[in-house]
């Protein structure tokens, strides 16, 4: 079939309007299973801080006299602990034309990139938190401050490589960071030794946190090792989220800014993100001086570790 001579067709009209949806679509991920988990505290100072205390340890030989004049038993004073206030941020500048002109799928261009910088914000504060082997530094006045991670934390319930100089932190302290070692497989023995250990140690942890690779090979542990196929509702179930230890229920959560080669099992209220006084997520105008428009998205903030015994690790997995 042939086209009729000077039918007038789209490929050489001139003048008909463009189609655009009125739609932006996105796909990088936002959720930061961590930040969102914990709790969040107010700072006041840069270096914010706080205690842990301590019980002495169960005597089994305490049977006393009777009519005994008691002596006061030894002191067991509290640990003071701190971390630094970290700055982070993005910033957003669109000219005067640019926010004039009509657009499509926003009516606010500002506006718009603000909110795109404040999401961008988010994953960076997630990824340093848990997903950087990061040590506190003081910083001065060419260099930034730095807040310790959760991997300069975890020192007292671990799993980890035993070749390549794998180490713990020196001091659950924040000043020191994890020695990374040759990597070995993420193993449901290695995780039950360490759940062993934070239960040992008066910890209730309720989340494990895998990378992508760790969630699948968690799924295959005891009890999901084949697929269960439900015929009714025509579903093959071949993952696990939670894990019911013999120390408790666990979620099982994946984190994509965490590192691929860690798998963390926290308690969660034992963790939080401290924001000095009014600087959680905050716009700033910046001074105009030009035709554009600025805005800063600004955080602040130090991660608290409450109580690192509450908190455990599986390091050094393999990722592929």
């Amino acid at each position: 079939m042939a086209l009729p001579t000077n039918t007038v067709t789209t490929y050489a009209a001139i003048g008909n309007r463009e189609d655009l949806s009125d739609m932006i679509y996105r796909i990088d991920p936002t959720d930061t299973p961590f930040m969102s988990g914990v709790d969040k505290e107010k700072a006041s100072a840069v270096n914010h801080e706080w205690q842990t205390q301590a019980l002495a340890a169960a005597d089994n030989t305490n049977a006393k006299l009777e009519g005994d004049d008691p002596t006061a038993n030894a002191l067991v004073p509290t640990v003071r602990l701190g971390n630094l206030c970290q700055i982070s941020y993005k910033m957003a500048q669109v000219s005067g034309t640019q926010q004039a002109v009509d657009h499509a799928g926003r009516d606010n261009e500002l506006a718009y990139q603000e909110m795109l910088r404040g999401l961008e914000l988010k994953r960076d504060i997630e990824t340093i938190v848990v997903g950087t082997n990061q040590t506190k530094a003081a910083g001065a006045v060419g260099t930034p401050r730095k807040t310790a991670s959760v991997l300069s934390w975890i020192f007292s319930n671990t799993s980890k490589g035993t070749a390549g100089g794998a180490a713990d932190p020196a001091a659950a302290d924040g000043t020191g960071t994890r020695t990374d070692g040759t990597q070995i497989a993420f193993t449901e023995v290695r995780l039950k030794t360490v759940l062993s250990s934070i239960w040992t140690n008066g910890g209730k942890p309720g989340t494990i946190m895998t990378g992508a690779f760790n969630k699948q090979v968690f799924s295959t542990f005891t009890g999901r090792s084949t697929a269960i196929e439900e015929a009714k509702s025509k579903k093959i179930v071949a993952s696990v989220d939670a894990y019911e230890s013999d120390f408790g229920k666990l979620k099982v959560v994946a984190n994509r800014f965490q590192r691929p080669r860690d798998v963390l099992v926290l308690e969660m209220d034992k963790w939080a993100v401290a924001y000095l006084n009014g600087r959680n997520m905050v716009s700033i105008p910046l001074a105009k001086t030009g035709d554009s428009d600025r805005r800063q998205v600004l955080a602040e903030y130090s991660l608290v570790a409450r109580n690192e015994k509450a908190s455990g690790g599986v390091f050094d997995n393999t990722t592929s």
